[in-house]
């Protein structure tokens, strides 16, 4: 019996009646099944192999250009698979399929954050960083051919926000484990700035949550996997998830919507603004590889592929190297 088989015949002796199995994965492309990891675990694999992945080490998570111990995009994404799988070890689901959607959900998003997002939103009206991560590892992965990713973790990256939810119990841990990350580390990123003290916490929040990350994340894994055992659904206890709310509630007042923060956003802005009017004028100056997808997806779609790829260090030297005269040496 190999490696594989041994794994997906101990998940369904193990595994909860409500958990996705990896030997019922489905991918567009038949493939030849690996020896030793199941479909999900390959799955997380590939994304974590991937150029998209790696990328997200210099995109921004809140704050632009931040110093060594804030969060970047990437480090989000490890957070989130770590809340993720504690709670689907507590419900005994599956844990690869949770990870891989996990690692995998913030592929597409932008470099300066939402800052990006937006922007790129009001340019071509339509723009969510939940599809493009989908469109990274259908399409634009491996030069082009996409990871063939199972259905399970494209639906659970496609459903991890907006108003859609996933069809599996995994994706749904993920899109909680999501925000759960984002609100505790960001947070936490806010004390650390100076934007925050604890005492500046909303009652209901520091009495039900308290008031380090540390708590909060254990106060709100540990309720969804009391509330969610032996059901097939995800949910919250009322009293935690009107904490959470008034948490978030909080957290868009003081720091995603700060006035503090609200400069460098629109310099974020106008760095993605410009990168997408000059690239849509000048589409020669794409790297090759995008340019031979033009025909296929249109010019304004491979520019907001091209610019959503860019991390937030290469979006400001190609800002740079197109709009700002170089500094010359002053020595004669």
């Amino acid at each position: 019996m190999k490696v594989r088989e041994r794994i997906e015949e101990l998940e369904l002796k193990i595994l909860s009646a409500y958990a996705a199995k990896s030997h019922d994965a489905v991918r567009d492309r038949e493939e030849t099944l690996c020896d030793f990891r199941t479909a999900f675990q390959r799955d997380r694999d590939r994304i974590i192999h991937s150029k998209s992945f790696r990328r997200l080490k210099h995109k921004t998570q809140v704050y632009i250009s931040p110093g060594d111990h804030y969060r970047m995009r990437m480090t989000h994404s490890l957070e989130v698979a770590q809340i993720s799988r504690t709670i689907a070890r507590g419900l005994m689901l599956n844990e690869d399929l949770t990870e891989a959607i996990a690692v995998g959900h913030d592929v597409g998003h932008t470099p300066f954050g939402h800052a990006g997002e937006y922007a790129l939103r009001e340019l071509i009206g339509h723009y969510n960083h939940n599809e493009q991560s989908l469109r990274v590892v259908e399409y634009l992965e491996r030069g082009g051919q996409g990871l063939n990713l199972t259905v399970e973790v494209r639906d659970g990256i496609l459903n991890h926000t907006g108003d859609n939810k996933p069809f599996t119990l995994e994706g749904n841990i993920v899109r909680s484990g999501d925000r759960i990350a984002y609100l505790c580390h960001d947070y936490d990123d806010g004390i650390r700035a100076g934007m925050l003290k604890p005492e500046n916490l909303p009652s209901c929040v520091s009495k039900v949550l308290g008031t380090n990350p540390s708590s909060m994340i254990t106060v709100m894994v540990s309720d969804i996997i009391t509330e969610s055992e032996g059901k097939n659904e995800i949910i919250m206890s009322s009293r935690v998830k009107a904490a959470m709310s008034e948490f978030r509630e909080f957290m868009f007042k003081k720091i995603y919507h700060s006035a503090e923060l609200e400069p460098d956003r629109k310099k974020a802005k106008y760095v993605v603004s410009k990168l997408f009017e000059y690239y849509i004028t000048n589409p020669g100056s794409l790297p090759p590889e995008f340019l031979e997808r033009e025909e296929q997806w249109g010019l304004q779609t491979v520019v907001v592929d091209y610019i959503a790829g860019l991390t937030d260090l290469y979006a400001i030297k190609q800002f740079e190297k197109l709009f700002i005269p170089a500094t010359w040496g002053m020595s004669r």
